[in-house]
């Protein structure tokens, strides 16, 4: 073996020993997309006995080069006798769809189908052949966005099974070690454009730092591995934290105002606990701490709801759901929103429960109906004299705004029979004359 491809082969093997032992005991799934890190990858996995196979997405966007891409992992897989999957993607029409971007769109194609293929063919992890250059250029690209502590570790070397075994090494390194092997691979001419952010940090800034610091890409590794370790300690003060400060409540996160409030650095504790949640509005989210109930704050995905005494971190609702079921007469069930109501005839009442109800069946005008509440509705509630309007009912049982979302009428004609899970209607309740007793369960 040539000194150069001594020099790469054995810390790669090294770093494998090292670092992800676990990987020469597994199955592993390479992605080889043809361009020179990902080749080099599979060379090297080959030469260091690791167990695997080739996927390839072809993503239809450069018309016969996509094609001819295709055609030469297959050559590949075919030279290091290896199985290969392909996979071919209507790129733009699916990101038309989603409305994404083409990288975002390629990227969730992409990886959805690597989970498929893991699943399907009992693989244990994905190798995908990002490099140092890769994690410093996504560290500076963080950085011109603003961004957290997470935002400058750079890309982690094993996530969620995708694991990234070349981090370590170079671009310059792999393209040595594919010019000393005389390795073939496609150049995407995409990359030799500035249209994108990367490529421009690529071409114009990367090399300016390189020259100042030959040492760059170490230098970078080691600061990023030290960075990585503050982000450890500060996700277990967190992980405390949130123990402390938050409860867990029907599928609803619970935060505790006042204990906030005096927990030090509050703003950067807040931070840490929502910005998963994809929360970007930080100045509205502070000012929940001292405003009313009901207040809310949102992400693309989730709400934060000021409460009382609490925040409510909640799931964003859907836009779009159906608000009105008919429970007709030879009905026994009705399926709505994922939940069962059951009904049956029974002869006597039961023990009283918040998801049973127990009604006088001859007063029911069938088909009921089941909604949502609305404003301006009001029933008698059981064992209370006269009219009360649904929103002051609510409001007096304590329901957050996030449960009163949740809260489904049983009607019959315009009057309200049953607020689910909380109170049945005076007007519907079993008395001694009542000769057929109907049960509603919810399941």
């Amino acid at each position: 073996m040539g000194g150069k491809f001594a020099f790469m082969l054995q810390p790669f093997k090294n770093h494998l020993t090292e670092n992800l032992s676990y990987l020469k005991s597994a199955k592993l799934l390479l992605a080889v997309s043809g361009g020179l890190d990902s080749v080099v990858m599979a060379h090297l996995c080959k030469k260091a006995e690791l167990n695997f196979v080739i996927a390839h997405c072809n993503f239809k966007l450069r018309g016969e080069a996509s094609d001819q891409d295709e055609d030469f992992v297959k050559q590949l897989a075919a030279s290091l006798n290896v199985e290969i999957y392909t996979q071919a993607f209507a790129t733009k029409d699916f990101a038309k769809e989603q409305k994404l971007s083409t990288q975002v769109a390629a990227r969730d194609l992409r990886y959805a189908w690597f989970y498929e293929l893991l699943a399907e063919h009992e693989l244990d992890y994905v190798l995908t052949a990002h490099h140092a250059n890769d994690s410093l250029e996504t560290m500076l690209i963080n950085l011109s966005r603003g961004t957290g502590l997470k935002g400058f570790t750079g890309i982690p070397e094993n996530n969620n099974k995708i694991v990234r075994p070349l981090l370590p090494f170079s671009r310059e390194q792999l393209e040595d070690f594919a010019k000393e092997k005389q390795i073939e691979w496609r150049h995407d001419k995409t990359n030799d454009s500035d249209d994108y952010l990367r490529n421009k940090i690529r071409h114009q800034v990367v090399p300016v730092l390189v020259a100042e610091n030959p040492q760059l890409f170490q230098t970078v590794q080691k600061t990023q591995a030290n960075l990585k370790q503050a982000e450890d300690l500060l996700e277990d003060y967190t992980a405390i934290l949130f123990s402390k400060l938050v409860q867990n409540i029907k599928g609803e996160y619970y935060i505790n105002v006042e204990q906030l409030l005096e927990t030090p650095h509050t703003k950067a504790v807040m931070y840490q606990l929502l910005n998963p949640f994809g929360f970007t509005e930080w100045n509205d989210i502070y000012n929940l701490l001292h405003a009313q109930t009901g207040k809310q704050v949102f992400s693309a995905t989730h709400r934060l709801v000021r409460d009382r005494a609490v925040l409510i971190l909640a799931k964003k609702p859907k836009e779009k759901e159906e608000t009105t079921f008919l429970f007709k007469k030879e009905d026994r069930q009705l399926n709505f929103m994922g939940k069962l109501l059951v009904k049956e005839i029974v002869d006597k009442l039961g023990k009283p429960q918040n998801n049973l109800a127990f009604l006088d069946y001859d007063k029911l005008d069938f088909p009921l109906k089941l909604r949502k509440w609305q404003a301006g509705d009001a029933f008698c509630p059981f064992g209370m004299k006269g009219t009360k309007k649904l929103s002051d009912f609510l409001k007096d049982e304590k329901i957050s705004p996030t449960e009163k979302e949740k809260v489904w009428l049983l009607m019959s004609g315009e009057k309200i029979v049953w607020v689910i899970n909380h109170r049945i209607d005076n007007r519907f309740k079993v008395e001694k004359d009542t000769k057929k007793i109907v049960k509603f369960s919810l399941v």
